[in-house]
C-alpha cells in the first residue's frame, strides 16, 4: 500500500502515478488492486481493476478535476499523461500516468456507534 491523491469523479476513483515507481510497474504486470479510505464515520476498502487512461479528452478532464481540487496538474506534451510542479514523493518523477478504479466489490465498516459493516458487489460491465 502507499498513499496517493485519489479523486471520485464521474462514479469512479481516480489516481494517477509514474510508470516506473513500483505502483505503476505492478499495475503494468497486474491491474488488479485495492483503494482505502478512511474517514472518521467509515473505513472503506475498494477492489477492483485500475485502467490505464490514454485518451487526451479524458486526461484533459481529470487534470481539469485535480486542479479544481488544489493539486495544480497540467497534461504534459504528450497529451496522456499529467505534470505539476510538485506530487506525493510516492508518484515518482512526472509525467503521471491516469487510472481509473473499476470497482468489483467494496467493503465498510463504521468507525462510530452503532458500528457494523457493509459488503457490496458491483456487475464488471
Amino acid at each position: 500500500m502507499t498513499g496517493v491523491g485519489a479523486l471520485w469523479f464521474d462514479g469512479a476513483f481516480w489516481f494517477e502515478t509514474g510508470e516506473l515507481t513500483r505502483k505503476g510497474r505492478n499495475l503494468a504486470r497486474d491491474p488488479r488492486c485495492t483503494l482505502s479510505v478512511a474517514t472518521h464515520e467509515f473505513d472503506l476498502v475498494i477492489e477492483g481493476v485500475a485502467e490505464k487512461v490514454i485518451d487526451p479528452t479524458m486526461v484533459a478532464t481529470m487534470a481539469e478535476q485535480w486542479s479544481t481540487q488544489g493539486w495544480p496538474a497540467r497534461v504534459d506534451d504528450s497529451g496522456v499523461a499529467l505534470t505539476a510542479d510538485y506530487s506525493a514523493p510516492s508518484a515518482g518523477p512526472p509525467p503521471w500516468t491516469i487510472f481509473r478504479l473499476a470497482a468489483r466489490q467494496a467493503t465498510s465498516v463504521l468507525t462510530v456507534e452503532p458500528g457494523g459493516a457493509t459488503h457490496w458487489k458491483f456487475d464488471p460491465t
